[in-house]
């Protein structure tokens, strides 16, 4: 007889273990509190598995060497992928008002110079599609910059939702109207779950790539201009935190900004960098 989701749990060994490999492989902390919200998220890896059980599935994981081909979808099912499109909208005002402008006064010596933006925990890519959104406003206007804008997760599933660039109707309620008109295409007959896509202008100028923050260094360029790291690192030990802002900030330009979320804005106050605005810094 199957075992019921009431009656299956791991084992505390096996949620021990978990919580362990997963503070180490991507810094993610698992609190005793989290294991009934893990035990959900593996249920569809059982699944897709074919286990009987949470048990089977830690049998599986520790104990038949499993955890090699394993890994990948554990970190995937794990990890929090809470994003909006515009959230924290202050920041994408204060990009257009300030950030843009002083980063392009800095280099008024090049010629239509590239601007250069990381989402560094980009989700499904709302808040890479928002920046996009934002600088082909301001590219359009202004007509004396380029730009491109990179999106990393750790999780391979939101990072191919990110490049497919579809999503339900109802998540772009906070893009304005005008940008929704240039910036998303729309069914002409829409199914039971309306879905969007990013124009492909858009899309040309943003590319995902997985990144895991935990790692000891980054392949990416060392001349980004801005970088946002949102509501990720609340999730960290200190340590960590301290450790992955200094990676990033080696990899912001002179002047460059690194964007936290504002509940981390206590992340900042260890940060060798100038506070423009709240979570808002500049590397000087």
């Amino acid at each position: 007889m199957p075992t019921s989701a009431e009656d299956d749990h791991l084992s505390v060994a096996d949620f021990q273990r978990i919580a362990a490999l997963i503070g180490e492989q991507v810094g993610i902390r698992l609190p005793p509190a989290k294991r009934l919200m893990v035990e959900g998220r593996l249920r569809k890896r059982i699944r897709a598995l074919h286990l009987a059980s949470l048990r089977a599935y830690g049998d599986y994981l520790f104990r038949q060497d499993g955890l090699g081909s394993e890994l990948p979808y554990l970190i995937n099912a794990v990890t929090t992928n809470k994003t909006d499109f515009f959230r924290e909208p202050e920041h994408f005002e204060l990009m257009e008002k300030m950030l843009v402008p002083d980063l392009l006064a800095q280099r008024l010596a090049e010629r239509n110079p590239l601007l250069k933006v990381w989402s560094a925990a980009s989700s499904t890519g709302a808040e890479a599609y928002t920046i996009a959104m934002v600088l082909a406003d301001m590219a359009a206007q202004r007509r004396d910059f380029r730009y491109s804008i990179l999106g990393t997760d750790v999780s391979t599933d939101v990072l191919a939702q990110g490049r497919r660039a579809i999503y339900p109707a109802e998540m772009i309620a906070p893009v304005p109207p005008g940008m929704q008109s240039r910036y998303l295409m729309f069914a002409r007959r829409p199914g039971p779950r309306p879905e969007v896509r990013i124009v492909p202008e858009l899309r040309r100028n943003v590319q995902f790539h997985r990144l895991n923050l935990m790692a000891s260094s980054f392949p990416i360029d060392r001349d980004v201009d801005i970088i946002f790291l949102r509501n990720v690192l609340i999730y960290f030990e200190k340590a960590d935190q301290a450790a992955v802002i200094s990676r990033l900030i080696d990899h912001l330009r002179p002047g460059g900004y690194l964007l936290l979320g504002h509940s981390e804005s206590m992340v900042g106050t260890s940060i060798t960098m100038r506070q423009v605005a709240p979570a808002v810094f500049q590397k000087i």
